[in-house]
């Protein structure tokens, strides 16, 4: 019996092997259990779901629990996007959500996303409570108990719901779409299979972009690859580009918390390179004072975009929830991270993937030039940054030694670069003189070490990923 662990956007797991409808229900006590203890039973939650293989069975199976321990569900009627889910949650002011969604992970995981009444994810001391809740059911033996559908809507006890209209009135106070009615974008959208298809190119429709839309029905197996915006999984997005001649792409990944944007030149943006754009546009054509926030392995280009107008920047701990918090603290500006998660001011704690492309939509038309010529002319004010972020597989053992080593005998030195201090924040992340860096993460759920290095060149680039491999003990 694998017991059911909660990573940084909840509890993931390949479908018929742990992620089972008895497993689900587990989880669905345990939450159900937690808000008894916060006495937040009495309050209405949201249960949604996106695309997968049986997802729609699994929300109904957390709603028939949820029902049996008294606890009214709003039931989401389709397919929902997270972030249209977290803004309910603010509006009906709920005890939270239940999504099922594995987000952008291959097509054989499914998961559970807890978001509490706060709107964001759970943090750290929520979802130990709920590990902890769900192995003591995982051990208990005795039978979860159930209300069925019918009986749960007979007794009212579950409300159907469809999150969608609310969700895009709030998202047109958020947009400009006087600046998109005026330049008519060519744009092509990609919600790769997932919950973006009726949001995002329905957006882009009424502000009266030219949108082509592809992929906007419900495959659980994503076309054989994953609902990720990648740049490899918008391959066909660029060709169809290329065809048009659009100015824009744009993608959300399976549940819409992240994004993908391609220029008219057919190249990827990366993360990286959209927060700085996102935010110098917004405090020009908003003029909004306060902090930035991103997470600790995040480009420093944003950084200096941030010192450039005056405004502080905040690092947080990997997980977006970690982003909303300092949302939820302090004048906010915009929050984001490079794994492809963005929030604004006025908006939910909780990244959103059809806000980033809709802002990216904004900056286009409002530039008149391609997004690489915005990039490269505000990295010509505030100084040039280029990143790169790899992946290694380690075997437990080498995993476990290599942290060993890193908190106990860190480097002084990698190679020409001398370390001038170490964030530990989340992983170790190498600070050296010339303001270059190198960060190792460790997976908390798979065998995987992830290396980020950002210097002025790519000389110093290239550099870095040789000192990095180094370390990790990889070739």
């Amino acid at each position: 019996m694998m017991p059911i662990r909660f990573g940084t956007a909840g509890w993931r797991a390949l479908i018929a092997q742990d992620f089972t409808f008895g497993n689900v229900r587990i989880v669905a006590q345990a939450i159900a259990d937690y808000l008894r203890s916060e006495k937040l039973h009495h309050k209405q939650i949201l249960v949604g779901y996106d695309t997968r293989f049986l997802s729609e069975n699994f929300a109904k199976t957390v709603t028939e629990t949820l029902t049996a321990n008294g606890i009214q569900v709003l039931l989401c009627e389709k397919d929902t996007p997270t972030p249209a889910l977290a803004l309910q949650i603010l509006k009906l002011k709920t005890a939270g959500s239940v999504n099922i969604t594995a987000s952008h992970n291959p097509p054989e995981y499914n998961g559970i996303k807890f978001s509490t009444s706060w709107g964001g994810p759970a943090l750290p001391e929520v979802t130990r409570s709920l590990e902890e809740r769900c192995l003591h059911h995982q051990t208990d033996g005795r039978p979860i108990s159930r209300m069925p559908i019918a009986e749960g809507l007979r007794k009212k006890l579950i409300v159907p719901i469809d999150p969608g209209p609310a969700y895009l009135k709030h998202m047109r106070g958020l947009i400009d779409f006087k600046i998109l009615k005026k330049a008519r974008l060519p744009v092509v959208c990609d919600p790769l299979y997932g919950t973006g298809r009726g949001y995002l190119d329905k957006l882009l429709e009424e502000s009266g972009c030219k949108v082509t839309v592809l992929h906007n029905w419900r495959d659980p197996l994503f076309g054989g690859g994953t609902p990720e915006p990648s740049e490899e999984n918008l391959g066909e997005l660029m060709k169809v580009m290329k065809k048009q001649k659009a100015s824009l792409g744009v993608g959300t990944d399976g549940d819409s918390d992240r994004f993908g944007i391609v220029d008219s030149d057919g190249s990827f943006l990366t993360p990286n390179e959209i927060l700085p754009l996102v935010l110098d546009h917004l405090v020009k054509t908003r003029k909004w004072k306060g902090v930035v926030a991103r997470s600790v392995m995040t480009s420093h280009f944003l950084d200096a975009v941030a010192r450039s107008h005056g405004i502080e920047v905040r690092e947080t701990p990997v997980g977006f929830k970690y982003i909303s918090e300092v949302m939820l603290k302090e004048d906010f500006i915009l929050g984001g991270e490079e794994s492809g998660g963005l929030t604004i001011k006025g908006h939910i704690p909780e990244k959103d993937g059809i806000l980033a492309c809709l802002l990216m939509a904004e900056v286009r038309a409002l530039a008149k030039r391609p997004l690489r010529q915005c990039l490269t002319d505000l990295q010509k004010k505030v100084g040039f940054s280029y990143t790169e972020r790899m992946n290694f597989f380690l075997p437990l053992e080498k995993m476990n030694a290599l942290k060993e080593r890193l908190s106990t005998h860190p480097p002084t030195t990698l190679g020409e670069f001398s370390v001038k201090r170490i964030v530990d924040l989340d992983g170790s992340k190498f600070m050296f003189k010339d303001q270059s860096w190198l960060g190792i993460r460790l997976s908390g759920t798979e065998p995987v070490v992830r290396l980020y290095v950002e210097s002025d060149s790519p000389k110093k680039v290239k550099s870095l990923i040789q000192q990095g491999k180094k370390l990790v003990g990889v070739s």
